[in-house]
């Protein structure tokens, strides 16, 4: 019996490139991860959490919900030539909104590659009204970075 992990984790690179160690600098590679406030979809796995572990100073990262995502999607997701994501796009591929894409990325029925043509890098904007604590604390210590859990669905929103 093949259990479906239900959860889609969003991960948000807060930092900029100097002074990152060589093995941060890969995971952020492997992430796809190059620039600050780029934003990327990973399935919750084993694997995943080590390579955030090693990123826990340079990115935040919790679940995404369906909602949040559904407008991600609207208005920070492109295809490949730079256009943006409509709803012809979508009724080509076989959904009929932003919201039916949403579900099916977080239950597993489809993964972000299997999309055809969307580019799996979001790229965000700074939040509006600015980060409520500093980039150089953890989460919990009331900063930025680190895991945040249901918290990072205020932040994306901020963000797009």
């Amino acid at each position: 019996v093949r259990v479906v992990d239900m959860s889609l984790l969003i991960v948000i690179r807060l930092k900029g490139q100097s002074g990152r160690k060589p093995d941060e600098e890969k995971t952020l590679e492997l992430l796809r991860l190059h620039k600050k406030f780029h934003a990327v979809l990973i399935k919750d796995s084993h694997s995943y959490k080590g390579m955030l572990q090693v990123l826990n100073n340079v990115v935040t990262w919790g679940e995404i919900d369906e909602a949040t995502l559904a407008k991600l999607i609207e208005k920070r997701g492109y295809v490949t030539g730079g256009k943006r994501i409509t709803l012809d796009y979508l009724k080509n591929i076989g959904y009929e909104s932003f919201e039916d894409l949403a579900r099916d990325l977080i239950t597993g029925k489809k993964k972000i590659d299997e999309i055809p043509g969307l580019k799996p890098v979001f790229r965000l904007r700074p939040p509006k009204g600015g980060f409520k604590g500093t980039i150089k604390k953890h989460f919990r210590e009331g900063g930025e970075t680190g895991y945040r859990g249901e918290a990072i669905n205020d932040l994306v929103l901020k963000m797009i």
